[in-house]
């Protein structure tokens, strides 16, 4: 989006940041690692291209403002409040003066901003375009800092989304549909308006040949979606549910609405619906008080549900978030630990499930990488021969790579 509106208000995109004369960079605040990485990532920059001059957007800009206003060669920070309207800061910037740090930040609005859907294809060597079509979150989970710096859950406008994907399954075999909270898409714009029923419309309305889902949450996944995902071809057999954690007394300490009983329901009725589908989760270790048998408990729950892999987390204390002064904080060698464990599992998972597919024929989009694809189940798959990109196309699967799978 930032690319697009850039351009249009007649930017030229630089082939490399060192011969850029702008670079605007656009960050994450979830973990305090995504924090030290956009610390890094000014340093280089303005060590590699001393004359840029660097604005910085996005969570981190929009959460600790002063922080990022004090890194050097940063002239301006924007937080999510104003990122749309860059380029008219920018026009302010070239007219006057280098900002020297000047941050604009203030409230998130509450309302859709249709430039938040503007979008030209994806850049680099992307082949599967992901199509922003909700921000923000109502929840209030006590370890995490989204709600803050996205505000309250908002809606891409169904025309618009339908729009945008009819455009783009012109040039794309296969569009990511993607939010901060995917599954309450909708919930403002009216009674009745839900996620399911866009899917509907852009199976009906639109040329797509494979809509993937990126994360929905537990409780979103309802009957009704999940057999509209398993009863369409044209939708990735791909469900990504966002766990935390299979224990009880841990999920109520985050302030998560379910409990692990509600979260395997929703799993097996995937597994049961889509057989072959692939079945991930977001996976927290070392949350404040979380002793050995809650972890045990996390861990026995994980093992006996069919998940095919897992992102692992090792838990991050956000400023201002209620997690962070909670007593109990786990050492980093025990949340260490903790994270090497599930890794494993999770591994050994991924293993188990890619050995099945030996034998069978996925359906795979070819990607830009030379001779690699992505299934409809979201496996790597190394061609037998290479393949023009971005095209749907099915392969024999012979065998396995280091984390994928190989086409016979």
């Amino acid at each position: 989006m930032l690319r697009s509106v850039l351009e249009r208000a007649g930017y030229e995109v630089a082939r490399t940041s060192t011969e850029a004369e702008l670079v605007v960079l656009n960050t994450c605040t979830v973990t305090g690692a995504a924090d030290a990485d956009v610390r890094r990532a000014v340093y280089r920059l303005r060590r590699e291209n001393p004359s840029a001059r660097i604005v910085v957007t996005g969570c981190y800009a929009q959460r600790a403002p002063e922080e990022v206003a004090t890194l050097p060669g940063v002239e301006l920070v924007v937080g999510n409040s104003h990122k749309t309207k860059i380029p008219e800061l920018l026009t302010q910037m070239h007219s006057l003066a280098p900002y020297h740090g000047q941050i604009v930040v203030g409230e998130i609005s509450p309302v859709w901003d249709s430039l938040a859907l503007e979008f030209d294809g994806p850049a680099g060597d992307r082949t599967r375009p992901a199509l922003k079509i909700q921000d923000g979150c109502n929840s209030r989970c006590s370890f995490c800092i989204i709600p803050t710096v996205r505000g309250r859950s908002r809606s891409a406008p169904a025309d618009l989304v339908v729009a945008q994907v009819r455009g783009l399954a012109t040039r794309y075999r296969e569009i990511v549909l993607t939010g901060i909270n995917l599954g309450r898409w909708g919930r403002e714009l009216g009674p009745g308006v839900r996620l399911v029923g866009l899917l509907r419309r852009l199976l009906a309305e639109t040329e797509v040949e494979r809509l993937r889902l990126s994360s929905v949450e537990p409780m979103d996944l309802s009957g009704e979606l999940l057999e509209v995902m398993a009863s369409s071809p044209r939708i990735a057999k791909h469900v990504h549910a966002p766990l935390q954690t299979g224990s009880d007394s841990v999920l109520r300490r985050m302030r998560r609405w379910y409990r692990a009983r509600h979260y395997e329901d929703r799993i097996l009725r995937v597994r049961e619906l889509m057989p072959d589908a692939a079945i991930g989760a977001d996976v927290m270790v070392g949350f404040p008080g979380e002793t050995d048998a809650e972890f045990e408990e996390n861990r026995s729950f994980l093992e006996r549900l069919p998940f095919t892999y897992l992102h692992v987390f090792t838990y991050s204390p956000r400023p201002g978030t209620p997690a962070a002064s909670m007593p109990g904080q786990v050492p980093a060698a025990v949340r260490k630990e903790r994270s090497l464990i599930l890794r494993e599992l999770a591994a050994r998972k991924n293993q188990e499930f890619r050995h099945s597919m030996i034998g069978r024929q996925l359906s795979v989009v070819t990607l830009e990488e030379t001779g690699a694809a992505l299934s409809s189940n979201y496996l790597k798959v190394k061609l037998a021969t290479p393949r023009v990109p971005n095209q749907l196309i099915n392969v024999s699967i012979g065998g396995l790579t280091q984390t994928g799978l190989r086409e016979s």
